[in-house]
């Protein structure tokens, strides 16, 4: 017997698509490469023509033709333990992936955890493997604001980033939630529960600039607060316990505290329990980013200030096509494009723990 090896089923061609179109290659290019100045009846026709016969882009002369790669760099300066077991960052991260889906494009996650990273990123960034780069978690000073303008890389950052000397406008698109405004909706709730020594967790000051404007938003409505009544911790929720535990030790007739996120107000909770303290009775908590996971879960439940972290990701990775598509028809000089940014609204979630 036999055997007789079946040919492979040929792949359509670009050649296919335009026959069967009744139009030029040069037309379905265009139409493939979302190029302006084609008819939508044709667009439409070519579409239908693109998926009747199962016609698949090749991603190699595509790149050739439109410089893109279709892939994104997403850069954290966090050590991939915390990035992957903050619930923020999660919200955040699918936020970004979910648009990058979108636009068809992926995601390549990089991370600034040791000083010798930042040579590494920069040769990636620099050497055409991404169409633009998603920047978040970052310091006062970092590096990586000077390093995506010497590689002139589109980029949008994740929260807004400190004005560095002899600037008055930010040279780099932001995606940033109203973290004073927001401080200040939790401070003025806690105030008008009848609270009289309210306390707050802060962020640590060596990020982005959130944990700044949230102690800028307690410190509008508490204009006289004592220097005792604020602890610093690091967004972590064994901080919120440590500083919740500091914060009693100095100051025992403290009665509300607002806390700078929920992973840091869960600890906060888990320390005014063991110390016997009754929340809301005795103490009133208020935290920040409504994650569910967390403020649904606390005992009790968290009143916190709301923001779509989601959305935030969303937005940026929008925000960076936004400029990818504008760099590619200024000559890929992103010096020459305004840089747009947008805060997201918060507003206060009422829940048992205030």
């Amino acid at each position: 017997m036999v055997l007789t090896q079946r040919p492979t089923p040929r792949r359509p061609t670009l050649e296919d698509v335009a026959r069967r179109s009744g139009v030029s290659k040069s037309t379905v290019s265009r139409v493939i490469n979302d190029e302006p100045k084609v008819r939508a009846e044709v667009v439409d026709r070519v579409r239908e023509v693109i998926t009747e016969l199962g016609y698949v882009p090749n991603q190699a002369a595509r790149q050739l033709v439109t410089h893109r790669t279709n892939a994104v760099a997403v850069v954290a300066t966090e050590p991939d333990n915390r990035l992957f077991l903050d619930p923020f960052f999660d919200c955040l991260l699918r936020g970004i992936r979910r648009e990058l889906a979108r636009h068809g494009a992926q995601a390549v996650l990089l991370f600034l955890d040791e000083p010798d990273d930042y040579a590494r990123v920069a040769d990636y960034l620099g050497g055409g493997h991404v169409d633009g780069a998603v920047l978040f978690s970052l310091r006062p000073g970092d590096r990586l604001h000077e390093m995506i303008e010497r590689i002139g890389l589109p980029a949008v950052f994740g929260g807004r980033p400190l004005l560095r000397a002899g600037d008055t406008v930010h040279r780099h698109a932001y995606v940033d939630g109203d973290n004073r405004g927001g401080a200040r909706q939790a401070v003025r709730h806690l105030v008008s529960l009848g609270r009289k020594r309210v306390a707050t967790v802060t962020g640590p000051h060596d990020q982005e600039t959130s944990a700044a404007d949230r102690l800028a938003g307690y410190r509008d409505v508490l204009l006289d607060a004592p220097p005792e009544l604020t602890e610093r911790a690091d967004y972590t929720r064994q901080g919120g316990a440590d500083a919740m535990a500091a914060l009693l030790d100095r100051c025992p007739d403290l009665d509300a505290v607002f806390v700078a996120s929920d992973l840091m107000a869960s600890g906060a909770l888990q320390t005014l329990r063991a110390r016997g303290r009754r929340v809301p009775e005795d103490v009133a908590v208020v935290g920040f980013d409504d994650l569910t996971d967390i403020a649904e879960s606390t005992d009790p439940p968290l009143t916190t200030v709301h923001q779509d972290v989601e959305g935030m990701g969303r937005l940026m990775a929008r925000l960076l096509f936004d400029r990818t598509e504008r760099a590619d028809r200024t000559e890929h000089r992103t010096d020459r494009i305004e840089a747009p940014s947008v805060v997201v609204p918060t507003r206060l979630v009422l829940r048992g723990s205030a």
